[in-house]
């Protein structure tokens, strides 16, 4: 007997990279995550591009994996992707201690993250022509 099949969890026109572990707090990483939400993707590339923050290159490289996914597994036009979602959690904490005065400890927490950013192909919106007659073509009858 084998498993049930999986069932995807994004629809079709979505595609996603989750990167695991990363060194930094989960309050400052979405602070970076903020910025890039519903996005189009070339200005959220551009944005983790010139951020000063030293996360921001590891967000980059998740939002690019994300882009070849959608790419290369899924056949999404990349030039009409979007940042749907760019969702931050919590990870493991590493509990360390630092030296004080009079022999006692200071305890010191180092957090890390979990990064999951799902990008989605926007709907291609045509171009309706005007109905009826144009204002030039009003003021000339």
């Amino acid at each position: 007997m084998s498993k049930p099949k999986h069932t995807r969890p994004l629809e079709d026109t979505e595609a996603q990279a989750i990167a695991r572990n990363m060194r930094v707090s989960p309050r400052k990483l979405n602070l970076v995550a903020g910025m890039i939400r519903n996005q189009p993707v070339e200005k959220a590339l551009a944005a983790l591009t010139f951020s000063r923050r030293r996360i921001a290159q590891q967000v980059k490289k998740t939002l690019e994996s994300a882009v070849a996914n959608a790419e290369n597994n899924h056949q999404l036009d990349v030039d009409r992707l979007i940042v749907k979602n760019a969702e931050v959690g919590k990870s493991i904490v590493m509990k360390r201690f630092h030296a004080r005065g009079r022999g006692r400890s200071a305890r010191i927490e180092k957090f890390f993250s979990h990064l999951k950013i799902v990008v989605a192909e926007q709907p291609e919106t045509p171009v309706a022509p005007p109905k009826g007659k144009s204002a030039k073509q009003q003021k000339a009858a």
